[in-house]
């Protein structure tokens, strides 16, 4: 399997590593901690050594209730962050956003993967998208980041997420966004209760097809609440889920901790290659 960025082919046989960089001061889990561009760039750079094959930067969080931010501000925090990091490295940079003038900033900036939690549904996102020729990734939510998980309902959640991400992708291609630019991801905790969560991890291999899925569940409410722990308790409980959803067949796995996600998942990938041989 693999994925067309703007600039090369990614191989994704194996899952690769997704490290996470907030330029926000009020993402749920380190908001504040690199919310100035020094200090984005100089952890994004940590992440790479630890292992990372992509980081994905945010300018505006997602959490429940989280306050919108301004394209200016948005513009003003991942740009400079983005242009920081490709001076200095060669990662796969994602843009996390789903504003179509920071889609475009971030790509001219040296953003490959385009990671919308809207899955470019708002006006002009896909246009910009299919003309920047990265990828993208495309994930489902219901409803919307602020209210999202006051009463999310489904008849049956891996159904429902399967029709979306289907009418999403057949969407791209319409406006010339080719199947091997696009990455899935069902978007746990977006619009999801705990029990829906974990139905999507236990079901995650039957939404895993020709397309790569993108799993983030890094120290998310579904850890804390199965295991007690709080935001900064979560490391051991988000490398299980990390491993759990690689053997179902994830290929990129979204994470804070990435040198212990990445160990982990070296010796799942190091059994699963003795189980098939």
């Amino acid at each position: 399997m693999q994925l067309a960025l703007a600039d090369r082919l990614v191989d994704l046989s194996a899952p690769l590593v997704m490290g996470i960089v907030n330029v926000t001061p009020d993402s749920f889990s380190d908001g504040g901690q690199h919310a100035t561009t020094a200090r984005a760039i100089d952890h994004a750079l940590q992440l790479v050594a630890e292992g990372a094959a992509m980081v994905d930067i945010g300018g505006e969080s997602t959490r429940p209730g989280a306050q919108a931010v301004s394209e200016a501000e948005e513009l003003a925090r991942v740009v400079p962050v983005i242009a920081g990091i490709r001076a200095r490295s060669d990662v796969i940079i994602s843009v996390d956003t789903s504003k179509p003038a920071v889609m475009a900033a971030a790509v001219a900036a040296g953003a490959q993967l385009i990671n919308d939690v809207w899955a470019l549904r708002q006006p002009g996102a896909l246009a910009v998208a299919a003309a920047s020729g990265v990828a993208v990734c495309l994930m489902h939510m219901q409803g919307e980041p602020r209210t999202m998980q006051q009463a999310p309902e489904y008849a049956d959640v891996v159904a429902e997420v399967a029709t979306f991400l289907q009418q999403r992708v057949e969407a791209c291609e319409t406006a010339g966004i080719g199947r091997n630019r696009i990455v899935l991801d069902p978007g746990f905790g977006f619009g999801k209760n705990l029990s829906h969560n974990f139905r999507l991890l236990a079901r995650l291999n039957e939404l895993a097809g020709e397309l790569p899925l993108l799993a983030g569940m890094s120290r998310k409410s579904m850890i804390g609440a199965v295991t007690g722990r709080d935001l900064q308790g979560r490391l051991a409980g988000s490398v299980a889920a990390a491993v759990l959803a690689a053997v179902q067949g994830a290929r990129i796995i979204r994470v804070h901790d990435v040198a212990a996600t990445v160990d982990a998942l070296a010796v799942t990938m190091a059994m699963l290659k003795e189980k098939q041989a």
